[in-house]
């Protein structure tokens, strides 16, 4: 008697990828940079309020936000080292506990000692400086790959919403608040990025980089030598030299950042002023800024443009659209409008950017290559804003715009050619039939 044959089993199609916005891990994560991005833009806010109530003068203002800064750039560094050498969640944790510790010696300075809050301000800095780096690095712990251009969209889409619907809130709130309880709550928020992130479980998948080779940090600790600071900070220099289109594209970012976002800074508000004789074109133009981000962030979580590095370029080069606009006497509605299309531009640019860096880093050295993004991108920015003034006094706001917006073209188009550049990768993806 023949054996009957055993039934086949039906072909099960696997599931779809569950959405990261119903992962309640990167939950915790998105609220933790959701609260830290809010932090960091509303404490220079809370201080303007202060000099309106008299309680801060401009220059103290002045100081208190360059130690601010001196302090994010001093910690930023430091931060991707000890987010590469350490647990990046307790890199987190004890980063953002310091941005929070700085709130109550600002509330105490406040009116009081200059002094105190200079010092404060530089610890908030620190605290900003140290956790932006770990939170990247968290989040490619966190998030597996096929997922984390959808988590970054989902990050840059929080930031860019509380700084549509932050200035409503402060302005509500200092209503019945004072400016000290607003710094207070600034405090509250940094608690909140400090204790919300978990441990990512450090999740590999196809597509992710391999270190190459034994890191010189790992070889020593086996030894029994822990390197220093410069010898793993160097490390992390070198992993970005290995990836051109890392190299190409932080240049073409400072470009944008330094040239064509100074220039519009120092511009918009003198065109406003001059051209138009109102102020509604500088709050229209900035709105519409923010609100073309948020868009671009809803397009880049779904799209995946074949040349994804190309794309990307093209993006962060739209930003030249907006100095162009406040070269020639047009009407208010084109200045806006390409202020929005430079939204959506920095954000198919920006989401991208920090995808393949998760994806082509090695894991081991991603916080340091981060910090180094962040470092430069932020570092020379101040630099753009205090030439771009006696720029426009020596040569003229045209001639200036005019250069601007021309960098802002032209230096992404460049990056665009270098090699590695169009897919943001080593190594073309391989496409799904």
């Amino acid at each position: 008697m023949a054996d009957t044959p055993t039934p086949t089993a039906a072909k099960t199609l696997a599931p779809p990828p569950r959405s990261v916005l119903r992962d309640p891990v990167f939950l915790r994560l998105w609220a933790g940079t959701t609260a830290s991005g809010l932090a960091t833009w509303a404490l220079p806010f809370v201080l303007g309020l202060a000099v309106l109530h008299r309680d801060l003068g401009a220059a103290g203002l002045g100081l208190v936000l360059a130690a601010r800064t001196a302090g994010f750039l001093a910690a930023v560094a430091v931060g991707g080292v000890l987010a590469d050498r350490h647990s990046r969640r307790t890199v987190v944790l004890w980063s953002a506990l310091a941005a929070g510790a700085a709130a109550p010696l600002l509330a105490a300075g406040l009116g009081r000692s200059l002094v105190l809050m200079t010092f404060a301000a530089a610890l908030a800095g620190a605290g900003q400086g140290a956790c932006r780096p770990a939170f990247q690095a968290l989040t490619a712990e966190t998030v597996e790959p096929g997922r984390r251009q959808q988590a970054n969209a989902a990050m840059t889409m929080a930031v860019r919403g509380s700084t549509l619907a932050g200035p409503a809130l402060t302005a509500l709130l200092a209503a019945f608040l004072d400016v000290r309880t607003l710094l207070l709550g600034v405090g509250l928020l940094w608690l909140v990025a400090a204790l919300a992130p978990c441990d990512g479980s450090v999740v590999a998948g196809e597509g992710d980089a391999e270190s190459t080779g034994e890191p010189a940090t790992e070889a020593a600790a086996r030894a029994g030598i822990r390197p220093g600071f410069r010898a793993e900070f160097l490390e992390g220099i070198r992993e970005a030299r290995q990836h051109p289109w890392f190299l190409a594209g932080l240049g073409a970012l400072v470009a944008v950042i330094a040239l064509g976002y100074s220039a519009t800074s120092v511009a918009l508000p003198l065109i406003s002023r001059d051209r138009y004789g109102t102020e509604w074109v500088l709050a229209a133009a900035m709105t519409a800024y923010t609100v073309g981000a948020l868009g671009g962030a809803l397009v880049i979580a779904r799209w995946r443009p074949r040349s994804q590095g190309w794309a990307a370029l093209a993006g962060l080069g739209a930003y030249g659209v907006a100095p162009l606009s406040l070269m020639l006497p047009v009407h208010p509605a084109v200045v806006v409008a390409a202020y929005a299309v430079a939204g959506i531009g920095i954000e198919l640019f920006n989401v991208p950017w920090f995808t393949a860096t998760q994806r082509e880093v090695a894991p081991d050295k991603l916080a340091r290559v981060s910090s180094l993004d962040f470092l430069v991108s932020y570092g020379l920015a101040p630099i753009g804003l205090a030439l771009i003034a006696p720029a426009i006094e020596r040569f003229g706001v045209t001639a200036v715009l005019a250069a601007c917006a021309g960098a802002c073209f032209l230096v992404p188009a460049a990056a665009a050619l270098v090699p590695t550049a169009r897919h943001f990768a080593r190594t073309a993806p391989v496409r799904a039939d």
